[in-house]
This record gives C-alpha cells, structure tokens and sequence, in this order.
C-alpha cells in the first residue's frame, strides 16, 4: 500500500513520517485507546481531546466512521 503524509494537524497525533493507510489507522487507534477517548457508552462514537479536535474540524464527538473521512481531508497529496 502506498503511504500517506500526514499534515501537521493529524502528525500531532501519529507522527509526521508518511506511513501507510493500515498503519495510520492503528496508530489512531492506538491513540485513542491509550488515552480513553472512545465513549463509554456509544463503542463507535470518538471523543475528541485537544489534538483530535484539530483533526475532526472542531467537533468534540464523531462516528468512527465520520473519523475516517475527516482523517483522509488530513493527508498531504
């Protein structure tokens, strides 16, 4: 798979090194985890930190499946 850049918003998250999509994936991932980010309540909804909020243009709480649409408007082309 051929890797992705992440802007700076998104490097602030997984790190600035172009990576592939698989490999941001389970960084966020991992990112989100380890900080408890994922609602208690609600598996699929994500709760924006600081740093994700940047990433998910401001909102506080996103679909996983919103959050990969707005990850892939973080990408360098």
């Amino acid at each position: 798979m051929k890797p992705v850049t992440p802007d700076d918003a998104l490097a602030a998250v997984v790190g600035a090194k172009p990576l592939p999509r698989t490999e941001l994936t389970k960084k966020l991932w991992d990112y989100i985890k380890k900080n408890g980010l994922q609602n208690k309540k609600v598996k699929t909804q994500i709760d924006a930190d600081d740093k994700l909020k940047v990433v998910f243009n401001g909102k506080k709480s996103v679909s996983m499946f919103e959050m990969t649409k707005l990850v892939s408007g973080h990408l360098k082309k």
